[in-house]
């Protein structure tokens, strides 16, 4: 067996630009991935492996065959296109039967090479449990099974790293969201750590750290290798946009959109469209965030060609192309909601894609915004959409985004019984929303929800002359959700109305200091800010 410490650098990838200038040479950490391939498929064997920990599943899945092409016995490479083809594991939707064929097909290929070592056809068959036997047992369950059968493998070979690395991933991404103890996450974690202590180069452990404790109670943990994991694989997209994952978490906007700028310029470099689409998402909500509102309408009018560039059949790295749908759905509602422009709301473009989670962005957006605007039929109409939608997610057995709709469909009807001067039962469909999206967290898919249910709530609460609640309300949501522009601007205008002048001020500053690069004169909220902070 070769035992492989790879520092994968100096492979200059293809010249790229107009004046024909040569990319970055390439850099993706460092690996050990113990194999017993021939010597001449080390070197595409190892950059696979490399590449597969920072989720770059296109070019991953060119080094293994690439690895194959040099050594057909190398049954381990199987195993590599097996979990590259299961793609970002950390996305709760459920896999398409077509990607679940193939899985199955690199997993019954790494069987039939005949793996030259036990490890190997035990690394095979965990991969196995991802895919056999789909129709029958269900995703949450084949996750479990693999979970169990990759800890198995690691105590089998308790000095394997790689082995000790999957172990741990394959916890954090079974974690039920609704275990708010995160003590599964929290487990992964300290394995994830103790091994980045050993090995501050190897790219997966930085990623994972970011993954794992991407949840606002524990994102602080991951700062130190959200710092990291760009410097270590500096030439792959993800890699570059992942710390924005804990930067948002946190509210550190500038360093998200510093991040999310290098990600989608080099997903745009090798033609990572979706890729392109999910770091400009993030960059769009950061620069909301901030008040940069005309960088964010720029955003908003390159789109278009972004989206031209698309190809859903063509995937590329960590963001399939339901996450590019996605945020070509987020974007424009976001812009809209963000700056509450509830008539642009109202009548964003609807472009029917093949997720229902993510068509169901635009007509939540659609909804809130003919409530907010005093449409009640219009926003009912909307809302009936949605809930078409949900349907669908529950007949496709989506658990996670049917609880998403359901969210989203209580926030909806909650703003229309309020049009409706319906003001008790509107507080209590808000109150249920909030209470609901307490009990989940996040996708990866996304930096945050469009319009936090309890943001929604507190915004609610002020325009039924509440604001003393509606303090409370928003000082929770910015538990969750910290340094939101538009749950700080509501906790000061909610401070100011209940005569609490020193907690407004606080808010107001704290507006100010968020939105020290925005446009000036910026929002309405801002001169209410300047005014409370000069006095």
């Amino acid at each position: 067996m070769r035992r492989a410490y790879i520092t994968v650098v100096a492979i200059l990838l293809p010249v790229t630009s107009a004046a024909q200038q040569p990319a970055p040479v390439e850099r993706l950490g460092t690996v050990r991935f113990d194999n017993s391939c021939s010597s001449a498929a080390q070197p595409a064997f190892n950059r696979a492996v490399a590449l597969l920990h920072s989720f770059e599943f296109r070019d991953a899945i060119t080094g293994f065959n690439q690895t194959l092409a040099s050594d057909p016995g190398c049954g381990i490479a199987h195993w590599g296109l097996a979990l590259s083809i299961w793609g970002n594991p950390f996305v709760p939707a459920r896999k398409a039967e077509a990607l679940l064929e193939r899985g199955l097909a690199a997993v019954q290929q790494g069987r039939a090479a005949g793996a030259r070592t036990q490890r190997e056809r035990d690394f095979i068959e965990a991969a196995a449990r991802l895919y056999e036997d789909f129709r029958s047992i269900d995703q949450p369950a084949r996750l479990t099974a693999y979970r169990v059968a990759m800890a198995a493998l690691a105590a089998r070979y308790p000095d394997d790293i790689e082995a000790s690395i999957f172990s741990a991933l394959s916890m954090a991404i079974s974690a039920d969201p609704a275990d708010k103890t995160f003590s599964v996450q929290l487990e992964a974690g300290r394995r994830f750590e103790n091994l980045f202590a050993r090995f501050p180069e190897h790219p997966g452990l930085a990623h994972y750290i970011i993954h794992t404790y991407d949840v606002p109670a524990i994102a602080n943990r991951a700062q130190q290798a959200a710092v990291r994991y760009a410097a270590i694989a500096p030439t792959a997209p993800h890699a570059l946009h992942m710390p924005s994952h804990t930067f948002t978490r946190i509210g550190n906007w500038g360093e998200s959109i510093a991040s999310n700028l290098a990600s989608s310029a080099a997903a745009k470099r090798v033609e990572g469209t979706s890729e392109e689409l999910h770091a400009i998402d993030y960059l769009m909500y950061a620069y909301l965030q901030t008040g940069r509102d005309s960088a964010a309408r720029a955003i908003l009018a390159e789109l278009p060609s972004i989206v031209a560039r698309f190809d859903p059949a063509r995937p590329t790295g960590a963001a399939p192309a339901s996450a590019a749908f996605f945020a070509i759905a987020a974007i424009p509602a976001r812009y809209a909601l963000e700056r509450g422009a509830w008539t642009e709301g109202a009548t964003l473009e609807v472009k029917r894609t093949p997720y229902a989670w993510a068509d169901a962005v635009t007509f939540f957006a659609r909804a809130i915004g003919a409530a907010r605007s005093g449409d009640a039929a219009a926003a009912r109409a909307q809302a009936s959409e949605l809930a078409s939608l949900r349907d669908r997610l529950v007949e496709q057995k989506e658990a996670y985004w049917v609880e998403q709709a359901e969210i989203q469909l209580l926030a909806a009807a909650a703003w229309i019984a309020f049009a409706e001067k319906r003001n008790g039962e509107a507080l209590a469909l808000m109150r249920d929303a909030a209470r609901r999206e307490d009990a989940t967290e996040k996708s990866a898919v996304t930096p945050g929800p469009l319009a936090p249910a309890r943001e929604l709530l507190g915004e609610m609460l002020l325009e039924m002359g509440q604001p003393a609640a509606a303090l409370v309300e928003f000082r929770q949501a910015l538990l969750h959700e910290p340094n939101r522009y538009r749950t700080v601007a509501g906790a000061a205008r909610a401070a100011a109305s209940a005569g609490n002048r020193t907690a407004a001020r606080r808010y107001y500053a704290l507006l100010l200091e968020l939105t020290r690069r925005g446009d000036r004169p910026g929002r309405r909220e801002l001169s209410a800010a300047r005014r409370a902070v000069a006095h």
